[in-house]
């Protein structure tokens, strides 16, 4: 991996993937992996049972996933820095109402803020401004505000469960509302305004190698619906969400059905982050080489291996490889799936065909706990779930093939 180019890239364009970057953290108040550390203390405090708060968590993402065509589309008709402020000031907004739940419907409420302005718009905002502000770069710009993301993960889930023994879940989110509020929003304001003219110019000015979408048309998000490749790429573009999110929400299950302590696979979620860090990194520069097409039915590869790890092995010692494995996944997905949209329908109506696929990614993220779930209810154990899952994996992975099969050399018409 050309490290140096990296290097250099930051030292040109600092402020704006910092921008990425920081967005790309300041989503992580939104995503499972870290409304999952406060559940079992919201259970505790409201009495719900595990259906019932997973109910709630579906009922939340499920509002977001109906409005985010709206919102996510609303990117390319208002400025970037009031579309930036206002997804900011509603995060913030989203960790104070979850502090102040008092029941049900005040809990899908704020569910449904956090999924929203944090796990919905706060990375769509970085992902769309990487892949409008840089061409012929865009899978390392792509990579670098990954990161932001990655170090969520590592470090937030850990934090949150110290802070919640020691002042509790909810002044736990007001200072998560804190944090967002003094802190990181200044500072993607900051940020973004320092790098608004470089941005553009280097959008409009540097095309440094053919990988270029000057020469692809933009397509409606009409006519991206009624595209027959849309729905052949929809089942693997859906699989790392529907599958990940899944078992991260049920890890404690997956720990206790194979005899293996709660601390042990939530301390390693530091191995995934890294995996994700590192996957992200080396993948940016084959995407500006061999393009996201390409890579993207690959990605799930790594999934399809870390599901049948688990599905045939209780050593404890596997965590370490599943982690490294879905780690790698997620950092191939994060890149080449944002890389893929503009390689496929152009730049002019990306946000509102990218917000397509947000949508699709959060209902996504709905639908995996529960599929799940539901089919533990029946009685299948969880290695004969993830089993059914790696072969959704493979054949969503083979559609998607299919669907790239005559880009390889040439471009979307």
């Amino acid at each position: 991996m050309p490290l140096y180019s990296y290097i250099n890239l930051f030292r040109s364009y600092s402020n704006l993937l910092s921008f990425g970057f920081l967005l790309s953290f300041s989503s992580s108040f939104g995503q499972t992996y870290f409304i999952g550390v406060f559940g079992p203390s919201i259970q505790a405090d409201f009495g719900l049972s595990h259906t019932l708060w997973g109910t709630i968590y579906l009922a939340g993402t499920l509002c977001s996933a109906a409005v985010l065509p709206w919102t996510g589309s609303l990117i390319d008709r208002l400025q970037l820095s009031s579309y930036n402020l206002i997804v900011g000031l509603c995060l913030v907004v989203a960790c104070l109402v979850i502090s102040l739940a008092s029941g049900v419907i005040s809990l899908i409420f704020g569910i449904f803020l956090l999924r929203q302005f944090g796990q919905a718009l706060a990375p769509h905002i970085a992902a769309t401004t990487m892949a409008r502000s840089f061409e012929a770069e865009r899978g390392r710009a792509l990579a670098i505000a990954t990161m932001g993301s990655a170090a969520g993960e590592a470090c937030l889930p850990f934090v949150a469960v110290i802070a919640i023994s020691i002042i509790g879940w909810r002044w736990t989110y007001v200072s998560s509302a804190i944090l967002l509020g003094v802190f990181l929003v200044p500072l993607s304001i900051y940020l973004l305004q320092q790098s608004r003219v470089r941005s553009i110019k280097y959008a409009y000015s540097h095309n440094k190698c053919g990988n270029t979408d000057r020469t692809v048309r933009s397509w409606t998000r009409a006519e991206v619906l009624r595209n027959t490749r849309f729905y052949l790429l929809v089942p693997g573009y859906l699989a790392p969400s529907i599958v990940t999110t899944a078992l991260f929400l049920h890890h404690l299950t997956l720990a206790d059905a194979k005899g293996w302590s709660h601390a042990w696979i939530t301390g390693n979620y530091i191995v995934y982050a890294a995996s994700v860090v590192v996957s992200a990194l080396f993948s940016g520069p084959l995407i500006d080489k061999f393009r996201a097409v390409r890579l993207m039915p690959i990605s799930l590869i790594p999934l399809i291996f870390a599901l049948l790890l688990v599905a045939l092995s209780n050593h404890y010692q596997i965590v370490l490889p599943y982690m490294m494995l879905l780690g790698v996944c997620a950092g191939l997905v994060h890149t080449t799936a944002a890389a893929m949209w503009p390689e496929l329908y152009g730049l002019k109506h990306l946000g509102a065909i990218k917000s397509i696929g947000v949508t699709l990614m959060v209902f996504g993220s709905a639908l995996g706990p529960v599929t799940l779930g539901g089919l533990m209810d029946v009685g299948l154990s969880i290695e004969t779930v993830c089993v059914l899952f790696s072969i959704y994996a493979l054949v969503s992975g083979i559609l998607m093939y299919i669907a790239f099969w005559n880009l390889t050399t040439s471009r979307a018409s």
